[in-house]
């Protein structure tokens, strides 16, 4: 079984998946094989249940004759669909990579071509070598646009999924001090992520680019094509504004205020006003999507609750995004609880980023410093500390937070948001 001899059962299909739990009729299922379950053994009952085909890496479950397919790499076959597909496809893909608020980022472009364009894109955060060639597969003939987040933690992830979706136009939103461990430091986070900037480069393709960033100025200096923001030479300025806790943008003369917090969004919303005039949209509809764009995904997320204001970031945390997120929480009015959790994946430089963290927090006036993970209880200091979230939900049980607001932020892998229900007003 090859790609071009199963793409025609591919076109049939409703879906493609690789959840058991979520096969429907006409579906296809790539049973991935685990440490501790083969889903190949799904493969006749999956058929049963009405799935259109089913790819399995173990000879012994092929049934050619109830489309069970042997393959001998299940992931392999996965990304080769994919490319396949991609190829068929004459539609603009946007790439889209960064350190912090690729998602964000993401779904506000989203937003804004959708206003004009059928446009299809990266569900969740589906961004990773699996994630990627899901997200091409689920792109249909109606589809006029696609949008691909593309994460990575080490070098070259960024250059394989750049060559699996193939991207027309590439942005890269920062480059901070995230995953130092696996890139090795921040230098590597650069080399990271400026894999999109080489193969857009060697393909002639477009790069959005934020005039602000010199690293990104760096990067693509005398490269064309482009589509610049941010200076005051660049093909589309914006100003910033704030109403309340939540960021804006202006853009001759229209003001667009979106249901963010903090000014790093700033230019988030700008790389989606781009792309959107870019394409042609108008600058009223470009407004009415950054206003009616609603984050619930932790990430930037303002929640009331019995009076209070809790700003929500916890889908993720490293320390440029920390650092940011403090400074947005001082300009808060009324009094101040922050609750950090530890950032991980940060290697050798972890200590010493957590601390400045701490210092950071401890310098900014804030009426009480919560935090939350092994890796800030080894640093000493006169904040409250718990090992991980659980300790924090049972201190929160029987102790309230008198402050008005509290940001909560630290890594998925800390979980915060688990606490929320038991703050107390």
């Amino acid at each position: 079984m090859n790609t071009e001899q199963f793409y025609p059962l591919f076109l049939q299909a409703e879906k493609v998946t690789i959840d058991s739990r979520k096969i429907g009729k006409d579906d296809i299922f790539f049973a991935f094989s685990g440490d501790n379950f083969n889903a190949a053994t799904l493969a006749g009952q999956s058929i049963d249940n009405g799935a259109l085909a089913v790819i399995v890496e173990q000879k012994e479950f092929e049934d050619e004759a109830r489309n069970i397919f042997y393959v001998p790499s299940t992931l392999d076959f996965l990304q080769e669909l994919a490319i396949y597909h991609r190829k068929q496809l004459q539609i603009p893909v946007i790439g889209l990579t960064g350190s912090n608020g690729k998602t964000t980022t993401k779904e506000i472009i989203h937003a804004v071509l959708s206003e004009r364009f059928n446009v299809q894109y990266t569900y969740g955060n589906l961004n990773n070598h699996i994630g990627v060639p899901l997200t091409l597969l689920s792109i249909k003939p109606e589809h006029e646009m696609a949008v691909i987040e593309m994460g990575a933690n080490h070098q070259k992830e960024i250059g394989l999924l750049c060559s699996i979706a193939q991207p027309d136009f590439g942005y890269i939103t920062n480059f901070g001090k995230a995953h130092l461990e696996g890139f090795g430091g921040f230098e590597g986070v650069i080399k990271g992520k400026s894999e999109l900037y080489d193969y857009l480069k060697n393909n002639g393709k477009t790069i959005l680019v934020n005039e602000n960033d010199p690293v990104q100025v760096e990067k693509t200096q005398h490269y064309t094509p482009t589509i610049t923001f941010g200076s005051r030479g660049s093909d589309y300025q914006f100003e910033m504004f704030s109403e309340g806790h939540f960021v804006g943008l202006m853009y001759k003369g229209t003001k667009a205020v979106s249901r963010l917090t903090g000014e790093y969004n700033f230019t988030n919303l700008c790389a989606a006003a781009s792309l959107g005039l870019h394409f042609g949209i108008d600058v009223d509809k470009i407004k009415q999507a950054i206003e009616n764009y609603t984050p619930t995904n932790m990430r930037s997320q303002i929640v009331k609750k019995e009076g209070k204001t809790l700003v929500l970031d916890t889908y993720n945390a490293n320390p440029s995004s920390m650092t940011a997120s403090l400074h947005n929480f001082i300009t808060f009015n009324g009094s101040k609880t922050v609750i950090i959790g530890d950032m991980l994946e940060l290697g050798e430089e972890s200590e010493k980023e957590h601390r400045a963290i701490l210092n950071l927090a401890e310098k900014s006036g804030f009426d009480q410093i919560i935090t939350v993970g092994e890796n800030f209880s080894r640093i000493d200091s006169s904040s409250l500390s718990f090992g991980n979230t659980a300790e924090l939900i049972e201190y929160l049980k029987t102790n309230r937070i008198p402050s008005e607001n509290i940001l909560l932020k630290g890594s998925r892998g800390i979980a915060l948001e688990k606490s929320i229900d038991f703050i107390q007003s």
